[in-house]
């Protein structure tokens, strides 16, 4: 498994469920499916959202990260 990142590409809103599809091994469509269908069952799963968003760093650019330290 990787780390816990949220990508840079194939964000939708914050790269949540893409980051939590890449890290579990699954397609980030699928992740997403089932984040909506959650939130038609009560619970806090918005602000769990918007908490990972928070706490989950953005991925490493390659080239970006390479100009950069310098």
């Amino acid at each position: 498994m990787s780390a816990l990142t949220r990508p840079r590409d194939g964000r939708l809103i914050g790269g949540v469920c893409a980051g939590l599809a890449k890290r579990y091994g699954m397609k980030a469509r699928t992740m997403r499916l089932i984040f909506l269908l959650s939130c038609l069952l009560p619970g806090p799963q918005f602000l769990i959202y918007l908490a990972l968003w928070v706490l989950i760093p953005n991925e490493k650019s390659g080239v970006g990260a390479a100009n950069t330290a310098w």
